[in-house]
This record gives C-alpha cells, sequence and structure tokens, in this order.
C-alpha cells in the first residue's frame, strides 16, 4: 500500500511525495501536485510506480498545492437531501437538485483555507449550529482524469444555510471550514472504488457523542458525471479536487463545540482527525 503526500520541508511547503509505510520517497521528476496533474495518468503513473528509493524527511500536510483548487458536490446523498429539508426554510430546493440532471457545485477552499490531517477546523463564531460533513475527495488531472482518492470534512455552518441557500457561501466558506487529507491514495491502488465505507465520529472530553456510518454505493450521482459537470465550461490548469457530497449528517441536536475531535475514516484511503477551534468574526485578532 502506499499513499501521495505532501510534505513540508525546509526548501518547500508542499512537495508532493511517495509515502510508503510511514516514509517519504522522490518522485522523479515531480515537485508538487500540480506537477503531477499536469500529466496524462499513465505518464505520471510510471513515474510513480518506478519511485520508492530516495528517501526525504517532511511534516505532513494537507494533500494539496499552493495554486489547488477544492470544489464541492452537494445534495448527492439521500441523507443529505433529507436532512437539508429539515434544517431549510425553503426545503423544496433540496429536492429539487437531488432529482435534477445538474448537479450541485460549487467552490470550497484554496490551499490557504484548507488545513491537513490533525490540524484544526473552524466553526464561525455567528452561527448558532455548526457540523461535520464527512465527504470522499477525488482528485483529477487538467485532463479530467481520476488520478486519487482522499477524505474531506466539508465543515458547515447548518443554521446559516438553512435560512437560506444563496447562503451557502457563508455557510461552507471560511477561515477553517475545509479539512482534507491525510494523503491521496492512487486511484490504482483501490479496490471497487465506488463502493467505499465511510465512517465518522465526534468526540468531546473523550466520550463519543454521535458516530454514523455510510457507503459511497449509496452516492446519487457516479463519480463520472461530477467530473463531467465539474469540467463544462471550466479549466483547471493544474487539475482539481471535488469533494463529492456527504451521507452522514448529525440529527439537529448535535452541534460542534471548541475542543470536540471529528474523526473520519475511509476505507483504503485513510483517517482523517481534526480538533475544532473557534473561528471569531474579525479573523485579524486571531492571525495578528
Amino acid at each position: 500500500m502506499s499513499h501521495l503526500a505532501v510534505i513540508t520541508t525546509p526548501t518547500q511547503p508542499y512537495h508532493l511525495v511517495k509515502e510508503i509505510n510511514g516514509k517519504y520517497f522522490e518522485i522523479e521528476s515531480i515537485n508538487t501536485l500540480s506537477d503531477a496533474l499536469l500529466l496524462h495518468l499513465p505518464a505520471f503513473r510510471k513515474l510513480y510506480d518506478t519511485s520508492g528509493t530516495k528517501e526525504v524527511k517532511g511534516k505532513l500536510v494537507a494533500p494539496v498545492a499552493l495554486d489547488t483548487e477544492v470544489w464541492g458536490a452537494g445534495v448527492t446523498y439521500q441523507r443529505s437531501r433529507d436532512a437539508r429539508k429539515e434544517e431549510s426554510d425553503i426545503p423544496d430546493v433540496y429536492q429539487l437538485v437531488y432529482e435534477a440532471d445538474r448537479p450541485e457545485l460549487f467552490f470550497k477552499a484554496t490551499a490557504r483555507r484548507t488545513v491537513g490531517h490533525e490540524g484544526q477546523i473552524g466553526i464561525r463564531e455567528d452561527a448558532k449550529t455548526s457540523v461535520p460533513e464527512p465527504e470522499v475527495a477525488i482528485v483529477m488531472n487538467k485532463f479530467g482524469e481520476l488520478i486519487g482518492m482522499s477524505i474531506c470534512n466539508d465543515v458547515t455552518s447548518r443554521n446559516i444555510e438553512g435560512e437560506n441557500p444563496l447562503y451557502l457561501s457563508q455557510a461552507k466558506i471560511y477561515y477553517g471550514s475545509n479539512a482534507l487529507g491525510p494523503m491521496i491514495r492512487p486511484i490504482w491502488e483501490i479496490v471497487d472504488h465506488d463502493k467505499l465505507d465511510i465512517y465518522a465520529k465526534i468526540e468531546r472530553g473523550g466520550s463519543i457523542i454521535w458516530q454514523a456510518q455510510t457507503s459511497l454505493k449509496s452516492l446519487n450521482r457516479s463519480f463520472d458525471d461530477l467530473i463531467d459537470y465539474l469540467f463544462k465550461c471550466q479549466h483547471f490548469p493544474v487539475g482539481v479536487i471535488l469533494s463529492t457530497g456527504t451521507g452522514i449528517v448529525p440529527p439537529l441536536d448535535i452541534s460542534l463545540q471548541p475542543d470536540d475531535v471529528v474523526t473520519i475514516t475511509v476505507d483504503q484511503i485513510g483517517t482523517l482527525v481534526n480538533q475544532v477551534a473557534l473561528t471569531p468574526e474579525d479573523i485579524n485578532e486571531r492571525i495578528k
């Protein structure tokens, strides 16, 4: 088993490497994820498969490059549709998009707004209810070819989106709202990649307060369908990562709190763990 990993080294902040048993190895002619996604899948796989001899040290970070775009898909599971209808003042819109030919797709994050494994995810200070959205993320090259899969936590301010679907960008795009990782599993190493099981839990004070599971078999749309629509009238010169929607939604009485720990596990891909922090309304006070 191996993974595509991104590490920080003394000379490069987002260095793409091959991970095998916790060790990192250089990939010939490839420095960043963007470099890899410039190549057709067979060409990249050849470089990847022949690498694994030159070890390199570094700290694991989110599997992105500085110019990576992360997008999201919504209402792709029946459970997601039902949860949105429960929380929304305009429930019919979610039924319509669940049944429509065109999926809901939205811009989610840049590299700067993405945290990796064991990084802090954020909940908005002005939100009443915030939830994790455990999702499988798929990684495509510039040609729209699927090259790998990872895990995304599409953190969402539930009550803000519920007030009005047009508030989606405020509910989903803010500092700390996107976690990705821990690494990317190459697509050619995954067996039945459209049937993987997904598990999630929230821990508070050392105790599990909520847990659930689903499967990609319940996804209402195929990866090919999502990729096709994402690339319509769009150009991704360094590839793109798409989080494919959630089939796991906590009940209405569960909301994330600071210091909670969210754990998401996907078969054959890995486990993503993040602690929750409060994102203040005046973010500049936090980053001084």
